[in-house]
């Protein structure tokens, strides 16, 4: 249960400390005043979408911390999951914590998370560091929040299975399933593109044998491409390149007065006896000295150089050769003559590997063919069973959806869960990732009306109600303490939100529930209400919340029902509903 939340700096929020009771919470306020801003902090918090967006304007950082009491404990605390990669998986909030090392404190847990103005963030749960992952991990144990567009999920049949799924307690047992029908799709795969004909095999077989031979017959070094590119246009500008270093030669090292050389000489006799005659030139001394040295031993350097320069036409021509050999290697079997050559090792070792399977592929074939039959009947029997559960609970899930719907002020609608089995004379083609089943929810909202798909005819506040029966459902078999509802009033009012309200102080009685609403008749059924409004200070925009009670909360429902919280008419109006509920 959410006990507490801070807010600093988050959005329109500049400091907000707000206390939470058990029950049935109402967040109100006027529209835009940040009702849904309380909700986003609350959802950083929880792991969800963090940008520098949500810094208050003139602030660096952002931050909202929580704190969490934890559900009394229970025997699944201490049950994990083992995933393929060896890690424990949680069922609960202590079972996370366990598994992670994080000691909770009087059964409560702090949860801290900011975001700097660099777009980097950081979380803590009781102290301890977190990443974003572990986060958003953990807090799934604690809040579930129904956002305001979230009953647009209904309109997606593909969301329709997950629903059935998740009452079912079936997600992890599908998800399973889906990793044994990916390497059965992935094996049939593998046993098509060896269950080719003789001919078409022995072609194969041919062309990658002489394209192995090809490139091994080249006996190619690595990066021999480019120190032959080198090496050919030295060789190719032998004459020009001699020029250069003739010249070269001339203006360091010759014995002419101007030469570079006997500047230098000069340069140094006359630092040696400036030196001698004052020593705090020594650095300058020294740094003169080390040029002299420095440019006769490049002088050395270029005549050396100038002297091993040989035309040699025969290597030349041999490392053209050379080239245009690599050229047609790289043209064949790279991305383009300008690739790497490494891309040509590249395509000569998948090439062995082809040629070593296709050549061992009667073997394969055999071996392959007995595991996608074993796989084909533990994928079909897997499917069946899971098929079952899914028959045998959908009719109770369409009877509990339909028996709240009735509650929600849909009495004469027919709610069910339709479960088709797909068509295929295949495994493959009978069953998909999640099944053999094409799962799909069908309503009739009149008497006497066919049940038809649920996108079809469901209104917007039609759709609110059937999410509001479904989180119902899920409710019961959810360890999950804190519901928050963002508008779960869309498209309703009159008799269905009085209706909506009684049945959200129902759920109340066993978890905490926040909801943000505009509806009054869904406010007064709240056994605790937080008063949200916009203000103004130095022409600073702000957002304030505070609990209100008595008199104030007289005034916030009169102002839900008629805008007016003067008029006498209004309060009693409100006072009335209040006292009713």
């Amino acid at each position: 249960m959410l006990e507490d939340l801070s807010i600093k700096n988050f959005a329109l929020i500049e400091s907000v400390n707000i206390e939470f009771n058990k029950g049935f919470t109402v967040l109100s306020g006027e529209t835009g005043a940040g009702k849904s801003i309380l909700i986003g902090a609350l959802s950083f918090l929880l792991g969800g979408k963090a940008t520098v967006d949500q810094i208050r304007a003139g602030t660096t950082e952002a931050s909202v911390s929580g704190t969490f009491l934890l559900p009394p404990e229970s025997p699944l605390d201490k049950v994990t999951q083992e995933q393929e990669d060896g890690e424990a998986e949680a069922k609960t909030a202590r079972g996370w914590l366990n598994i992670h090392g994080i000691e909770s404190e009087d059964d409560r847990v702090l949860i801290r998370r900011i975001i700097r103005d660099n777009g980097k963030t950081a979380s803590w749960i009781c102290g301890q560091p977190v990443t974003k992952a572990d986060l958003a991990s953990f807090c799934l144990f604690l809040v579930d929040i129904h956002g305001q567009h979230e009953h647009q999920s209904l309109m997606k049949v593909s969301e329709h299975r997950k629903y059935l799924d998740s009452y079912a307690g079936l997600t992890e047992t599908v998800a399973a399933f889906t990793d044994l029908y990916t390497t059965l799709v992935a094996k049939r795969r593998e046993l098509d593109s060896i269950n080719t004909s003789g001919k078409e095999r022995k072609d194969r077989i041919d062309l990658l044998e002489f394209s192995i031979k090809e490139i091994t017959d080249a006996k190619l070094k690595p990066d021999e491409d480019v120190e032959l590119e080198a090496e050919e246009s030295r060789l190719s500008s032998f004459e020009k390149l001699y020029s250069e270093t003739e010249t070269l030669c001339e203006l360091l090292s010759t014995g002419q007065d101007g030469s570079i050389a006997s500047l230098m000489k000069k340069l140094k006799v006359s630092s040696d006896r400036a030196f001698e005659l004052d020593s705090s030139l020594k650095d300058i001394n020294s740094r003169i000295e080390n040029l002299f040295y420095e440019t006769t031993d490049l002088s050395e350097e270029i005549k050396n150089y100038s002297r091993s320069l040989v035309f040699d036409p025969e290597r030349l021509a041999f490392v053209q050769e050379r080239l245009s050999l690599i050229y047609n290697l790289k043209k064949k079997y790279a991305s383009s003559v300008n690739a790497p050559l490494k891309e040509v090792f590249v395509y000569l070792e998948n090439s062995q590997k082809e040629l070593d399977k296709l050549s061992n592929s009667s073997l394969d074939m055999e071996t392959l063919k007995k595991e996608v039959s074993a796989l084909e009947k533990e994928v079909y029997t897997k499917a069946k069973d899971i098929s079952a559960k899914r028959f045998a609970v959908s009719q109770k899930m369409s009877a509990f959806v339909q028996d709240i719907l009735s509650k929600l002020g849909m009495k004469d609608t027919r709610f069910s869960v339709s479960i088709m089995e797909k068509q295929g004379d295949q495994v493959t083609q009978k069953c998909g990732p999640y099944g053999m089943d094409n799962i799909e929810f069908l309503i009739s909202v009149n008497p006497g009306s066919p049940l038809l798909p649920l996108a079809k005819i469901a209104s917007g506040g039609e759709l609110s109600r059937v999410m509001l029966s479904l989180k119902t459902v899920f409710a019961e078999s959810d360890s999950v303490e804190t519901m928050i509802f963002d508008e779960i009033d869309t498209g309703i009012g009159g008799e269905v939100a009085v209706s909506v309200g009684e049945h959200i102080k129902n759920i109340a009685k066993k978890r905490q529930v926040l909801c943000i609403t505009h509806l009054a008749s869904i406010a007064v059924y709240a056994d605790n209400q937080i008063k949200i409004q916009k203000g103004v200070n130095n022409q600073v925009t702000s957002t304030q919340v505070s609990p209100i009670e008595g008199e104030e909360r007289v005034k916030e429902i009169a102002r839900m029902l008629s805008g007016d919280t003067t008029s006498e008419a209004s309060l009693e109006h409100a006072r009335s509903m209040l006292k009713n509920c």
